[in-house]
């Protein structure tokens, strides 16, 4: 179990000389077919059918009448059946050699060929691109403050505030200061449409709202008995993940929201992650467990409806991220006393691998570019580390901060990660690589005359 602090604890192509087009004359200079063969085919005109009638019919015979006879007959015998080529074994044999052609496709080696250019390796900064102040952002390894929306704008929890920072223009705004009975905010989530934000608040409730407007949508109640920690989204279900240990689907369009639970979490759940198919969602608790559950089972009646209870960690499972270029593959990370990122087959249940970090691992993001894993870490280093997947061949670390680093978010272009640490900074990091260039449009050409009336 981890400690949290004060009262918010945490493709040899047989390249031809001559191309060949349909329909078109060869090239001169070519032999014939019957006269460039290489291969021992049969071939009528070049059997020699007599001796074969010999060897079929006298040939036998001839050979046992030998064995009577005396030794110098037998050698003249000998004798005159090589002067007639006459010892022969093959019954079908070739009067006459095949030709050798004249011509010859030569091949080339393929070591002669030239290597592949290597893949230019990619130039990771060591240093944050940008460094933002984030004062009284709480020090709580178990809550979820920040998240980074599909419309360029970033979100982060401060206390008993939350901020908005637009990417595309750099500019600060307030969302909301929520009352001190409510606060602190436990945990913010863009919906996919990047325009509505849910947060997570200490007294168990979940607000929802319209980030152009400013306005506050609806209040979710009675999910939860305690602060809401961890918040998921899948279309219009926003899960909610509570310190009660339950986890609830609320359908937002719908007065009556709670559609469906999950139970099963003994603590608090810090980590909740549905994956790209919105089929199966994974959950961690401070319980040191990790479930993955089927939306389809969800139940307001049924005691526990997971696929599989996963007991492998040695302490609270926050950092949770799905593979986006395989569906069924989940990393998670395990916190101070696990040190562990571990990856599973949510299909069978089964761990395919686990790595040590050597230090509590706050959370984890995969690259949708490259085979690559982000973690971030608290003590010693207070750093991001990059791992090359499946090797986990470590790629770079990044420092900076100077406490731990809990929570992490990524740009909707997948190039740029977002770390919010204790040290209350928001740094930002261009670990993926550059955007990519998105390519000119082609103009488009009117028609001539097109504001014309066609008469018909």
């Amino acid at each position: 179990m981890d400690v949290g602090f004060g009262n918010l604890s945490p493709v040899n192509s047989r390249s031809s000389h001559w191309p060949r087009f349909p329909l078109q004359e060869a090239p001169t200079g070519r032999r014939r077919y019957r006269d460039s063969m290489d291969r021992f085919i049969p071939n009528r005109s070049a059997m020699d059918f007599d001796y074969a009638h010999y060897m079929v019919t006298m040939g036998r015979t001839a050979k046992e009448n030998m064995e009577g006879k005396s030794p110098g007959k037998v050698a003249y015998q000998k004798r005159l059946a090589e002067a007639l080529n006459m010892n022969r074994t093959r019954v079908l044999a070739f009067r006459n050699k095949p030709p050798i052609s004249s011509t010859s496709i030569p091949h080339e080696p393929l070591l002669d060929r030239p290597p592949k250019p290597p893949k230019p390796q990619r130039s990771i900064p060591q240093t944050a691109e940008r460094t933002l102040d984030a004062p009284d952002l709480v020090d709580d390894y178990y809550l979820n403050l920040l998240d980074w929306g599909s419309s360029n704008v970033l979100s982060i929890a401060l206390g008993n505030t939350v901020y908005l920072w637009d990417a595309s223009n750099r500019s600060t705004s307030e969302l909301v200061t929520v009352d001190d009975d409510c606060g602190p905010v436990t945990s913010v989530s863009w919906s996919s449409d990047g325009r509505h934000i849910a947060m997570g608040l200490n007294n168990s409730e979940v607000q929802l709202w319209d980030y152009t407007t400013n306005r506050l949508l609806r209040t979710l109640n009675g999910g939860h008995t305690r602060r809401v920690g961890s918040l998921a989204w899948n279309s219009h279900i926003l899960t909610t993940g509570g310190r009660d240990g339950r986890i609830v689907n609320n359908d937002v369009r719908v007065r009556s929201h709670i559609v469906g639970t999950f139970r099963g979490h003994s603590h608090e759940v810090c980590g909740l992650k549905w994956s790209a198919c919105g089929q199966q969602l994974a959950s961690g608790g401070n319980d040191n467990t990790l479930y993955i559950w089927d939306r389809s089972l969800a139940s307001l009646n049924a005691p526990s409806q997971w696929l599989h209870r996963l007991e492998d960690h040695a302490s609270a499972v926050k950092a949770l991220a799905w593979c986006p270029f395989q569906g069924n593959l989940l990393a998670s990370g395990g916190g101070m006393e696990d040190n562990c990122i571990k990856f599973w087959n949510t299909d069978t249940g089964s761990c395919l691998n686990s790595i040590d970090t050597g230090s509590q691992v706050c959370a984890l993001l995969w690259s949708n570019k490259e085979r690559e894993l982000l973690s971030s870490h608290g003590f010693t280093q207070n750093q991001l580390t990059l791992w090359k997947y499946p090797s986990m061949v470590k790629m770079a670390d990044l420092n900076g901060h100077t406490s731990r680093v809990l929570f992490m978010a990524q740009s909707p272009d997948g190039c740029t990660v977002a770390s919010a640490a204790a040290d209350e900074t928001l740094r930002f990091w261009n670990v993926f690589g550059a955007p990519e260039v998105a390519k000119p449009s082609p103009k488009y050409k009117p028609e001539p005359f097109a504001n014309v009336y066609r008469i018909r």
